[in-house]
């Protein structure tokens, strides 16, 4: 999600990028809506047979708190996204 922000992905494409399972990805995926890091909306038009399914983006918020983590990251302060995550707004879903 980091690396495009803007595009819409299913959360099939964020559990093969980040290797987590359906169980651990989409709790994680509900706080960070919850804490309006991730919008969230259906896809308008499924594919023939298949159920719709939900796609995430980032928020303004989101980015920032991923370019923090980051940057954390490689200065080694891996507890500021954390903190950060936890205080992050109310949650904001997309229709």
């Amino acid at each position: 999600m980091y690396d495009q922000p803007s595009e819409w992905r299913h959360g099939y494409a964020l559990a093969r990028q980040t290797a987590l399972r359906s169980g651990t990805l989409y709790p994680i995926l509900i706080r960070l809506a919850e804490r309006g890091l991730v919008e969230a909306c259906w896809q308008d038009e499924p594919q023939p047979g298949r159920p719709r399914r939900h796609l995430y983006r980032l928020t303004a918020d989101g980015l920032a708190a991923a370019e923090l983590a980051v940057t954390a990251d490689r200065a080694g302060r891996p507890e500021e996204p954390a903190r950060l995550a936890r205080r992050g707004p109310a949650m904001r879903v997309v229709p």
